[in-house]
């Protein structure tokens, strides 16, 4: 088991999907979880699934494109569990649009919460991390549209190839003062956002059937089958413990073999 034992460790857009998943396991490994999400509701009853099962958990209420909301869930974190030893910035979103289509706003829209979001929070965090006295863990929830970019995805795309370089910048940049930033890269998961693609994909007449666009992609993964939340969570499990010690600035790609690089 890995030395997740009372470890604070924060996660964004943790109210569902990947993050939910995640946060339960590392709270089942003994971790004290803030679990953080826009919708205060999920958030909640994440946190509150998490006590109900012998663990320790807090709900916050977070807009990860609002610095000072980022903050006070830190800060929240550090005032209940003591202490910040991981941040993993997985809230996301996305949109599908043909190239030609996207406008300044859905840009913004996506790119304000997937790279916005993700730089605000590590940014955060670090400062937490200094006042500490050093060291700590940043993970950062990518993508395989982060490793290669998709037509009718381009700003989200875009948006995940810019959290695999903030990973790396701030690996680079802070790794001598024993902080670490590491990202994961999922494929297709059998999540809500990938029924917002597929309805995407329908709107915008490039698939006409219900989850056709999420056949379609999950077909290319070499181990036969999409993704699953529980899927992310070994990687997750070891980003966040100290056998990863000695790892900075990669993006590991979980895809079932979607996308090698």
């Amino acid at each position: 088991m890995p030395d997740l034992k009372d470890k604070s460790i924060v996660i964004t857009g943790a109210g569902r999907g990947i993050g939910a998943t995640i946060a339960r396991a590392l709270a089942a490994d003994g971790a004290r979880l803030t679990i953080a999400d826009r919708t205060e509701a999920d958030a909640a009853q994440v946190a509150g699934d998490i006590r109900a099962a012998g663990g320790t958990a807090i709900a916050v209420t977070v807009d990860v494109r609002d610095r000072a909301a980022v903050r006070r869930m830190i800060d929240e974190a550090v005032a209940a569990h003591g202490r910040l030893d991981v941040l993993f910035n997985n809230a996301g979103i996305a949109q599908t649009k043909p190239f030609l289509d996207i406008t300044e706003d859905d840009w913004h829209t996506v790119n304000d919460v997937n790279a916005l979001g993700v730089l605000i929070g590590m940014q955060e965090a670090i400062k937490t991390f200094r006042k500490q006295g050093g060291g700590g863990k940043i993970i950062n929830t990518a993508s395989i549209a982060g490793k290669q970019g998709y037509e009718p995805l381009a700003h989200y795309s875009a948006s995940k190839f810019a959290v695999v370089a903030l990973t790396q910048a701030a690996a680079r940049g802070f790794g001598k003062e024993g902080i670490t930033a590491n990202a994961i890269c999922p494929g297709v998961v059998a999540t809500e956002m990938w029924k917002i693609i597929d309805q995407g994909f329908r709107d915008t007449g490039i698939t006409k059937a219900e989850n056709e666009a999420f056949d379609m992609f999950a077909a290319g993964a070499v181990l036969g089958r999409p993704s699953r939340p529980e899927d992310l969570v070994g990687v997750a499990r070891f980003l966040a413990s100290s056998d990863s010690d000695f790892m900075t600035g990669q993006s590991l790609l979980v895809d079932g073999g979607m996308v090698f690089a």
